[in-house]
């Protein structure tokens, strides 16, 4: 698609560096990848995949690979403090639509979506990234071998305690509350069924433990207030009968919610927790820098600084209203609300998530449709295929609905889906470009609009 070389350093090999690698891959720019731990990170942290970012990994062509993968998430499963049990769901299931193929978040421990993301992705494995210099066109950046490397582009994916971000100088605001703390564990165990997500609360509005299996294996994740007792007496205080076989990764998690004051230094970028943190509540912060890493990947690509901008005019507000949006769920946790473990806002789906008003969402209409410039593609049915088909790659896609005119030769495929005008809610002949990150750029009832859109981006 674009022909200059743009070469990035990558900071960091969680699923944002990942992501970026695979979407600087399939554009054809080079970069190296490095991540200072010795070897892939091996815990379930974030275990849930949102239905937006199961999109993403339709268009990177690895989605039947984590369907197979993950699992749905179990019915919830409370133990209480009189001997009874309540039995109730995050989220009831939705069925798929035409528009929303995959409309329920998918269980996988972070472990698996990191090893499945670098299939094929060369990480450099223990090797840190410790200097940043600006040199004319690009930084040089030093590694804790002693090499340097000149890039034109870095790319800080190094998590909430960010080495780029703090060599480049931004700041992270926000807060932390030191007194709100979580224990996290994976644990092998005996004695419990995995049919359901165990959570045993405590008199009142407390918490004592959660026992959540993760599919794929026989591993649960463990949650608790911090304490000093191990995960095997932490069991067996709520329950004698269960037998805590193996423990593996464990983590303490502090309330921690802040975001980067800008996600672009001059040639240094931000992406992921090390331009925003999030609590995990609702499943928003790794399926966030999922796409964080999926709208910059096409724009270095471009090689065009003001194209770059975009990329925090564009992931800035998101990352602030997500963080909003988890931040809230995290008080209603901290706060013991009964309905605390709820996760029906279809906001957290993330498929509503926009750019509308921004630079890069061109609306030409004088009466736009439902789906409207800087809104995401949703799908649809089409004469044997669909349309998530047709866009899957890493290119502009022209959408010409009841359009029967003459077109211009232009640099990108055209496909003419009358059938799927409903679901857009077009009315009369329309064109709408669809960007590599499958969002409606420009829409419009007039090929001039989209030549000179096409022009604005290089094409």
């Amino acid at each position: 698609m674009f022909t200059e070389s743009q070469f990035t350093v990558i900071a960091g090999a969680g699923p944002t560096g990942l992501t970026l690698a695979r979407q600087l891959s399939r554009h054809g720019v080079p970069y190296r990848i490095v991540e200072k731990s010795p070897r892939p990170f091996d815990g379930s942290r974030g275990k849930g995949l949102q239905p937006r970012t199961l999109e993403v990994l339709d268009d990177l062509g690895l989605i039947e690979r984590f369907l197979a993968a993950g699992g749905d998430y179990p019915e919830v499963l409370a133990h209480l403090p009189d001997g009874g049990t309540h039995r109730f769901r995050l989220d009831e299931p939705h069925e798929p639509t035409p528009a929303v193929p995959w409309p329920n978040m998918l269980m996988l421990p972070q472990w698996r979506t990191s090893e499945l993301l670098a299939d094929g992705v060369p990480v450099e494995f223990g090797t840190a990234l410790t200097g940043l210099t600006p040199i004319d066109g690009g930084v040089r950046v030093t590694l804790d071998t002693g090499e340097t490397v000149d890039a034109r582009w870095v790319v800080g994916a190094d998590g909430g305690r960010s080495t780029v971000r703090k060599l480049a100088g931004i700041g992270f605001e926000g807060e932390t509350h030191e007194q709100e703390r979580l224990f996290i564990a994976d644990v092998r165990l005996t004695g419990l069924d995995r049919d359901h997500w165990h959570v045993w609360p405590g008199e009142g509005r407390s918490f004592r433990l959660g026992l959540c299996p993760l599919p794929g294996d026989d591993w649960f994740q463990l949650t608790a207030p911090p304490s000093p007792l191990s995960p095997a007496e932490l069991v067996a205080a709520v329950d004698p009968s269960i037998t805590v076989t193996e423990v593996g990764w464990t983590s303490e998690y502090r309330a921690n919610m802040r975001m980067a004051s800008r996600f672009r230094a001059g040639h240094v970028l931000l992406a992921g927790d090390a331009a925003h943190v999030h609590s995990p509540a609702g499943g928003q912060g790794l399926n966030t820098g999922i796409q964080d890493a999926y709208n910059l990947g096409w724009k270095i690509a471009t090689g065009d600084s003001a194209i770059l901008d975009t990329y925090e005019e564009e992931r800035l507000p998101v990352a602030a209203a997500v963080l909003g949006i988890s931040t809230r769920l995290h008080r209603l946790h901290a706060e013991g609300a009964d309905d605390a473990m709820r996760r029906d806002d279809p906001v957290l789906r993330q498929l509503s998530l926009n750019y509308r008003g921004t630079s890069l969402a061109v609306e030409r209409r004088p009466q736009p449709g439902p789906i409207r410039a800087g809104d995401r593609a949703p799908d649809a049915p089409l004469a044997g295929d669909r349309l998530f088909d047709r866009l899957r790659g890493p290119r502009f896609t022209l959408l010409a609905f009841d359009w029967t005119g003459p077109l211009p030769t232009l640099p990108v495929p055209v496909h003419h889906v009358s059938e799927a005008a409903g679901i857009y809610g077009t009315a009369g002949p329309t064109l709408l470009l669809i960007r590599p990150d499958n969002y409606v750029g420009c829409a419009t009832h007039d090929v001039a609009d989209i030549v000179a859109y096409l022009g604005r981006i290089g094409l």
